[in-house]
This record gives structure tokens, sequence and C-alpha cells, in this order.
């Protein structure tokens, strides 16, 4: 007997899951954010499905939004809180962003960091 974990690098979250609404996928590639703009803000996300694990600060996980089935690398986080709910298998919890990538890195970071996902999964295909 035993129990479903996940372990996790990265947070991949929608803007219903609580992905800051203030950083805009298509602003940034015209106008990049900088760190300034969200920098010691705390962001919460909630209802993600399966209970999951993050690495702990000062280790980095990925911040990745998922915009229609799509994801686009936005930098890394700290999850800085971690709420399980045990009967409806969500994670919810809160994160800091540490680095933002800059545009040209989000086109690549797919590429980097996930060499098995599918193609079709990546914004910028």
């Amino acid at each position: 007997m035993g129990s479903m974990i996940e372990l996790n690098d990265t947070l991949r979250i929608t803007k219903e899951q609580g992905f800051p609404s203030e950083l805009d996928v298509e602003t940034h590639l015209k106008e990049p954010y900088e760190l300034g703009d969200v920098d010691g803000k705390i962001f919460e996300f909630r209802a993600k499905p399966a209970i999951r694990i993050y690495k702990i600060p000062p280790v980095r996980n990925f911040l990745v939004e998922e915009i229609n089935g799509k994801w686009v690398y936005w930098g890394w986080c700290h999850i800085i809180r971690i709420e399980h709910d045990y009967v409806g298998q969500t994670t919810s919890g809160a994160f800091k962003i540490v680095r933002l990538n800059t545009p040209d890195e989000m086109k690549q970071m797919f590429k980097l960091a996930h060499n098995v996902k599918p193609e079709e999964l990546n914004y910028f295909a």
C-alpha cells in the first residue's frame, strides 16, 4: 500500500489557478517586464490537481504559465507555502518570482527544459 506524490521542479499554472495577472506574454514580448515589476510580491496559486512537492528555497522552481494547453517559461520562482487537500487531491500555495526570462530566453526554454515533452505544448512552436 502506498500513496502517490509528485515531485516537481516546475510550477505550471493558468491565470485561473493564480498566475500573476500583471504579467502578459504578448506585452512582455514587445516591452519586457523587469524583475523589479514583481520583486517582493507574493502570489498565490490554488487547486493544482494532484498532491505535489516542490523544491525548497533557495533552490528555484521553473515558473510556467499555461495558456490554452501551451507552456510559457517565465523564469524562476521560490515556493514559500504549500497546502495539500488530501480529500480533493489538490495542491495550493504561494510563491515569489526571483527571475524573469527575456523574450528570447522564453522562446528557447521549452526545448532546453523538456527534451521529452511533445512540441505541441510549446507556446512558441
